[in-house]
């Protein structure tokens, strides 16, 4: 059975995988997992409470199809934590690994954006992190499929979805219909 593990952590930002999980539960029958930092609750910036399955510690990359990273203000801030090493795992195992939002600054920091185009919440959210891939930004309001690697902006849920299932092999003319009918907010006028 294909399975993601979806790491949030507290005041995660509660809407930018919601429709992914969802579809991939309901739709495609995906075993849905979270994991958090320390394995105890966490509650979104909506006020949303998850009790995860896990904690980042305990995911097993050799078990799982997709590692994704949840975006929420501790991204950005000195209490980040440092999830690096699953994520390069993850990677190494060819898995699916996506960051949305300042998710992606966890994949900066850990190496992933060094060299693959990306993009983010803007070219100036990145930096920080010490990573290498300013040449590879791509600024635009879509997510970016790359081999393996997903990165996406925070407004950005819909396209979010249809990359990581297409990173799966799993884009059809269902996922292009249902992607139309989400993103349809988002199409100009």
């Amino acid at each position: 059975m294909t399975t993601f593990v979806t790491i949030l952590t507290p005041g995660y930002a509660d809407w930018e995988t919601a429709l992914l999980n969802a579809a991939a539960r309901s739709y495609y029958g995906i075993n849905t997992l979270f994991a958090t930092p320390d394995g105890e609750e966490v509650v979104s910036s909506g006020g949303l409470k998850v009790t995860p399955h896990m904690a980042v510690a305990d995911i097993n990359v050799d078990e799982i199809d997709a590692l994704l990273v949840n975006g929420g203000t501790i991204w950005s801030t000195p209490c980040a934590p440092d999830i690096a090493e699953v994520l390069r795992k993850a990677h190494a195992a060819g898995k699916t690994v996506g960051g949305i939002c300042d998710g992606t600054l966890a994949l900066a920091r850990a190496g992933l954006l060094d060299e693959v185009p990306h993009t983010s919440n803007g070219p100036e959210s990145l930096p920080d992190t010490g990573y290498k891939g300013v040449e590879h930004y791509r600024d635009q309001p879509q997510a970016v499929l790359s081999g393996k690697i997903v990165t996406a902006p925070g407004t950005a849920p819909v396209s979010f979805m249809g990359a990581v299932f297409e990173s799966l092999g799993m884009r059809n003319g269902d996922m292009d219909f249902y992607l139309g009918l989400y993103g349809t907010e988002h199409k100009a006028v």
